[in-house]
Parts: structure tokens; C-alpha cells; sequence
């Protein structure tokens, strides 16, 4: 395990370095006994935006965390979940020996070999019964990278199962598709300094005040004193203090962003020479938003005409203009297609490639984009594609094994996974690290098809997560902190984990699980030069060999320790210069794309499919409840200091005019129904969200009882943030 270790002499050289707080004890409090003797950097193992911690350790065990002070990413700074990511490590009820189900229907302790046995012989079962292709597995952008792809080589060229995919599919698979068609690789342009050096910053169905806090902390240090626009249906806690909020309709964002691009191009303020130099389509593209002119969309969005040409005009005359999006654009029945639009308005300007510009996704996972990378399931290792003859023998050099076994075609998407199980094509699923029960759409539905599974695997921290209650065997995983290896943030840039603390009881790494499993299943070979996460991350370096996402110049976990890696990091002449630490695609104009121009993708709008009846007339959003929370709460209910800064249970939004018609007050215990489920919830009436809309966090356990199945056609990623309900009193 490579670790930086500073030793702490004196009390008050930790005082000076830390403030009043180290990871929630006071300094002043601290038995001598809780006095730290060192300090190691790791990364956050929460959300995208990788902040720097500093661990602050007494006799080589964690006791406290701060942020690091000289990270490039979070400067010192860092949210409730990074101060209190130790607490959810160090919860009674972790996942500490392995567990099978019992015919008496009980998951009862087994040994390791015993569980190996039972997970091998589990796979092959179903496989021999109903087909090679009976099994799937549904991974995560929750673990190191070494892990994911040790993961996915070792599914499908080792186990031979053909259909696997990440819990990013919930996330980012809009994005990426979008950046694929558009730039000719998944490749987010910028870097982290642009939202401190542009004079507009447009935030388009993000909230990252709650969402992204470090990078909203960055937006304001900004000296420019920026327009900051916020498009958004609600009135977020980031749209509150915005210079200018668009509060349009939901699910009508793609005819917004192309009127937005009819006035840009009506009113000349198209940066004409960047266009016809660096892009393709862009007469394709200017016929068809001729289509969308502002007096036609304001009235299918809500807004006023003026709002629209004031938005454009923000855009086109902004000397640096940076648009920022997440899950309200991804999670959509057409998400693909709104982010093109988004990098249309980017192209249109030439807001690429420059600092304070950029059309810019935020990630959700902390290492969504090692997944997508590296998980072996959309593309092959490396972003290469599954079907080039080249890029198969480039990953098959970079990792002395016969091409044969890699696969050559990419996976079935999550939802054709679920499909698959409703049909019976999939009777065996293996799950790590993610909550399928809790997350998926249409939860209801999920959990039903959980429980026809002949044999479910999952490999988790805790054994009684909603997916985990599901389980033929519980794997026990070790958790951040107890691990080892690397993440690549929303900019690109590498972080690094380390093992402070020892995972409990029998809990592995996965990295290891994977391991013991390819030894039990006799594929122990394939894995063999996989001799540690570092070794591993030695191997990742190759696959991404010669691509846009090059990472051979990084000079080992050292370097990755200091925040200084963000790719592309290739070996040679394009080699950064020392110091340098930030870093944005494209300042050159050309793009990954066959000709190297950046393409205008465009496409019609449509309505969203589950339309309001007068059983349910409202429109349901979903969103980040709190910067307490995280996803599923898997974690953060485990942390006491978060579970205070969290709303209790189920918390809905509805707007004084619909509350007063359902004569319901602030504080009243309400339903929140669907044509799928219920949830219970306490009213919170607020302007915040619109007439015949309500809001609720994503994170309830029963959110996902009310939400629709709908998936983009392009990315097959959920659209979460549209469904039909009503309100009642309970």
C-alpha cells in the first residue's frame, strides 16, 4: 500500500493545520490518548467531485478526516459527507462473515470456502439449466477502477457471463452518449478552475448547492461576479441566489435549449469562424431550430418570450460561458438528446476549449467515469469498441491474454437486465455494491423480480440493505478507507484511496473477492498478472494506451497522490508540464470524431409518455434532498451527524395553491400516490416547486414506488424526474 504519511509533533502544529474541528472531535477535547500521530491523503468516496482528504491517524487506524488544504479540487474545503465518512465505515450492523440463505429461509454465517462453493456453483447451476447467457451482473461507479475492470474481466471472459452493467446507467448514461456522438469519445472538456474564470455560468437542471456544494463554493469565489443562470422547474436552493432563473415546464428542456439556438443564430451572435472550422452540421442544425423561434416554445414551457431571449442573449454575449448539467437533464425520456442541445449552444458560441467555457456534465458517483471506462460492459477496456479488430488486439496485448476470450459485443443495458429477468432469460444475477431494490424505477416491480431469481449474489458492507434481504449469498465487502485504489472524478482527474482501517470481521476488499472467486471457478490464470490494485492500475495504464483518456505518463500512485493526474496523461511529447493541474479538451479545435470537427445533433421533441388524469394531475420531480444525504442512504443513515442534518423519512414539496385545495398544512402527514405505489410523507408547502407539481428526495426508501419506467431510446437511462401522482391527507 503506497501511503504519504506526515507525522503531527505537537498539538498546536495540528491546530494550526486543521482549525477548530478534526473530523468531528474538538481539538481542545481530545484525550491525549485521540491525539493524532499522522496524516495521509485519500480522496472522497461519495460523490464526483473528488475531494482531497486528509486522514488523521493514531497508531496507523483512522480517528479523524479534514479536508486537504492543498488539493486542487476542494482547496480545504469539503461537504457533511466528507467529514463524516468514517461513521458509516464503523456502523454495528457492517457485514462481517459471509452468509448464505438456509432452506429454513434464512441467511445464516458460512465460511469463505463455503461461500466461494456456493457463489460457483450458483453460476453454473443456472447456467447449465437455462444457457450460458442466464446470468448478469449489475456493478457500480462505487469501487476503484482496478476493481471495476477486474470485475468485468473476470464476468465476462472468465465466467462467461455475456450481460453486465453499472449503476452509472442511473446517472450518466445520457451524457455519455451525448459526448460520443458529439466529440467522438466521452470526453467532459473541462476542468473544475472554469467555474472560477468565465463572466455567465448556466446551470441547467443542476442544483449544486446541495448536489455538488465544493463546486458551487468554487462558482462563488468566481471574480467576475458572473451572471449565473439556473434552468430548473423548481425554485432550488442554487436557483434562490442565481442572477437569473428560469422556472419553465417539465421535460420541455430540448425545445428550450433549441429556441435558445434559433435566436442565437437569428440574432447573429453565432461565433461564425469556430463553427465553420471546428464543427459538422451546422446547416442540418439551423433548419431544424428554425422550427423552435421563442413566440412558438414559450407557451409549451411556461415562460415568457422575453425570458428566452434574454437567456440567449446571456449566452451569446458572454465573453467566457460555461453550461453545467446533471440528473435533471439525464434522467429523462429524451436526455441524449437535450445534452447535444446544451453542446450546440457550447459550439455555437465557441465555448470549448477555453478557459471558463465548456459543455460540461457533472458526474454523479464518486467514480462514474472509471466505470465508464473500464467496466468492460458498453465499451471494451480503455473506451475502445468491442467490434474493431485493433482495439481488441491492443487489449488483448495490454493484458497478455488470448483475444478469443474477450467479448464482442457490448452487454444488455440494466433495464434490458430487469426485462430479462420478467421474462425468464435471466435467472442468476450478481450485485455489487449498488441497491437495486431501492434505486431502480419502478421499484415495486424491481423487488418482484428480485425475488423470481434462482440465485442472487450480493456483495455489499451491510446485510440488510433493501437488495441484501433479497439475497441467496451475501458477500461482505470492505468499504472506503479499508481499501485500496483509484477514482477519476467529473474533470477527469485521478484520486487515490488508501487502507486506514481494517474492514470488520472476515469483510474483503472486492478486488480480493474477485480473486477468490476466479480461483474457486478455475480461472485463476486470466487473473494472475492482477497481483494487486497497483499492479492493476500498472495494467489500466496500458488499456488506456494511444486513446483520449491516455494515463501511460502518470507516474504511479505517487504522483496520483498529489490531485496533479487528470487525463489525457500520455507518455512523450504531450506529456504535462511539472506543475501543471488543471487541464480542459479541445483548446486546439480538434475533436476525437473521424474528421476531428465536433458534430450538431439534433432530434424532435416529445412529451413525456405518462400523461396527468384527473386520478393524478400533479407532476412528480425527484432530486438530492440534502447535502447529507447520498443516493440510497446506505451510508449516510449510518452516520448519526448526517441523520441530523437530514429531513425524517419522506419529505414532499407541494405549492400553496394545491396544498390549500387538498386543505393540507405544512407538517401534515400526507400520500403521495402513483399508479404504481404510495409513499407516506410529511407536507412541506413551499413556492419552491410550481402550480400542479411536487417535489420529493430521491433518497426515501419509497420514492421509487411512484416513479415510471421510462428510458431514453438512445441511452437506455431512466427518466426519473417526470410521472403522474396526486396528494392526499392521511
Amino acid at each position: 500500500m503506497f501511503e504519504r504519511l506526515v507525522p503531527v509533533r505537537t498539538e498546536g502544529q495540528l491546530s494550526s493545520r486543521l482549525g477548530r474541528r478534526a473530523g468531528g472531535f474538538h481539538l481542545g477535547q481530545v484525550p491525549a490518548d485521540r491525539v493524532p500521530d499522522m496524516i495521509t491523503r485519500s480522496v472522497c468516496g461519495y460523490c464526483s467531485v473528488g475531494c482531497g482528504l486528509d486522514v488523521h491517524l493514531q497508531g496507523g487506524r483512522a480517528i479523524g478526516i479534514t479536508p486537504s488544504p492543498t488539493h486542487p479540487v476542494n482547496q480545504g474545503s469539503a461537504c457533511p459527507k466528507g467529514w463524516e465518512l468514517l461513521a458509516p465505515m464503523e456502523a454495528h450492523d457492517r457485514a462481517g462473515t459471509p452468509m448464505r440463505r438456509s432452506p429454513a429461509g434464512r441467511l445464516e454465517p458460512v465460511s469463505w470456502p463455503e461461500a466461494l462453493r456456493a457463489f460457483v456453483s450458483g453460476v453454473r447451476e443456472v447456467q447449465a439449466a437455462y444457457g450460458p447467457d442466464s446470468v448478469a451482473f449489475l456493478s457500480t461507479g462505487q469501487i476503484p477502477s482496478e476493481e471495476i475492470a477486474l470485475l468485468g474481466l473476470l464476468a465476462r471472459s472468465g465466467l462467461g457471463i455475456r450481460h453486465g452493467d453499472g449503476n452509472t446507467r442511473q446517472c450518466m448514461a445520457s451524457t455519455v452518449v451525448a459526448y460520443k456522438e458529439c466529440f467522438g469519445f466521452d470526453a467532459p472538456p473541462y476542468t473544475y478552475a472554469d467555474l472560477e474564470l468565465g463572466d455567465v455560468i448556466v446551470f441547467w437542471g443542476a442544483n449544486p448547492a446541495i448536489a455538488h456544494p465544493i463546486l458551487w463554493e468554487r462558482a462563488l469565489r468566481n471574480p467576475n461576479h458572473p451572471e449565473i443562470v439556473v434552468v430548473d422547474p423548481r425554485r432550488t436552493e442554487t436557483a434562490m441566489v442565481a442572477t437569473h432563473h428560469l422556472q419553465l415546464r417539465p421535460k420541455t428542456d430540448l425545445a428550450l435549449a433549441y429556441a435558445v439556438g434559433h435566436v442565437l443564430i437569428r440574432d447573429r451572435l453565432v461565433d461564425r469562424r469556430f463553427v465553420e472550422a471546428h464543427t459538422s452540421g451546422f446547416e442540418s442544425y439551423a433548419a431544424h431550430v428554425k422550427r423552435f423561434p421563442p413566440s412558438v416554445v414559450a407557451a409549451d414551457c411556461d415562460l415568457a418570450e422575453s425570458e428566452i431571449e434574454a437567456l440567449a442573449h446571456v449566452i451569446g454575449t458572454g465573453r467566457a460561458v460555461s453550461i453545467w448539467w446533471t440528473m435533471g437533464v439525464n434522467q429523462s425520456h429524451q436526455g441524449v438528446r437535450t445534452a447535444q442541445a446544451l453542446i450546440a449552444l457550447a459550439l455555437l458560441t465557441g465555448n470549448i476549449g477555453e478557459p471558463g467555457t465548456g459543455a460540461n456534465s457533472i458526474t454523479g458517483q464518486c467514480n462514474a467515469m472509471g466505470s465508464r471506462l473500464f467496466a468492460n460492459t458498453t465499451c471494451l477496456f480503455g473506451g475502445r469498441d468491442f467490434e474493431n479488430p485493433e482495439h481488441r488486439a491492443a487489449v488483448a496485448g495490454a493484458l497478455s491474454i488470448d483475444e478469443a476470450v474477450l467479448p464482442r459485443e457490448p452487454s444488455w443495458s440494466y433495464d434490458r437486465i430487469m426485462e430479462g429477468i420478467a421474462s425468464g432469460a435471466i435467472r442468476g444475477l450478481w450485485v455489487i455494491a449498488t441497491n437495486t431494490a431501492h434505486s431502480w424505477i419502478n421499484q415495486s416491480d424491481a423487488r418482484e423480480l428480485l425475488g423470481r431469481l434462482e440465485f442472487l449474489a450480493v456483495q455489499d458492507l451491510y446485510h440488510d440493505t433493501e437488495t441484501a434481504r433479497f439475497a441467496h449469498l451475501l458477500l461482505p465487502a470492505a468499504g472506503w478507507g479499508e481499501k485500496e485504489g483509484t477514482f477519476i472524478n467529473s474533470e477527469r482527474r485521478l484520486g487515490l484511496i488508501k487502507a486506514v482501517r481494517r474492514p470488520p470481521g472476515q469483510a474483503l476488499a472486492d478486488f480480493w473477492i474477485f480473486k477468490a472467486i476466479a480461483s474457486a471457478a478455475g480461472c485463476a490464470a486470466l487473473v494472475a498478472p492482477w497481483e494487486s490494485p497497483e499492479a492493476a492500475f500498472r495494467l489500466l495504464q496500458r488499456l488506456t494506451a494511444g486513446m483520449p483518456c491516455d494515463i501511460t505518463g502518470v507516474d504511479g500512485w505517487e504522483h496520483i497522490d498529489t490531485g496533479a493526474a487528470q487525463w489525457p496523461y500520455p507518455d512523450g511529447a504531450d506529456r504535462p508540464s511539472p506543475g501543471e493541474v488543471e487541464r480542459r479538451l479541445f483548446s486546439d479545435g480538434r475533436f476525437h470524431t473521424p474528421d476531428g470537427r465536433a458534430r450538431f445533433v439534433v432530434d424532435d421533441p416529445t412529451p413525456p409518455p405518462e400523461r396527468l388524469s384527473s386520478s393524478y394531475p400533479l407532476v412528480l420531480l425527484t432530486g438530492r434532498g440534502s447535502s447529507a444525504q447520498w443516493h440510497t442512504g446506505t451510508r449516510t443513515s449510518r452516520a448519526p451527524a448526517l441523520r441530523l442534518l437530514a429531513p425524517e423519512g419522506g419529505v414532499v414539496e407541494i405549492h400553496p395553491d394545491d396544498a390549500a385545495v387538498r386543505g393540507i398544512a405544512t407538517g401534515d402527514p400526507v400520500e403521495v400516490r402513483s399508479a404504481r405505489g404510495s409513499m407516506a410523507a410529511t407536507a412541506l408547502v413551499s413556492p419552491t416547486v410550481r402550480r400542479g407539481e411536487v417535489f420529493v428526495p430521491m433518497h426515501a426508501a419509497s420514492t421509487n414506488q411512484l416513479t415510471f419506467p421510462v428510458f431514453d431510446p438512445h441511452s437506455r437511462q431512466p427518466g426519473y424526474k417526470h410521472c403522474a401522482v396526486d396528494v392526499r391527507r392521511r
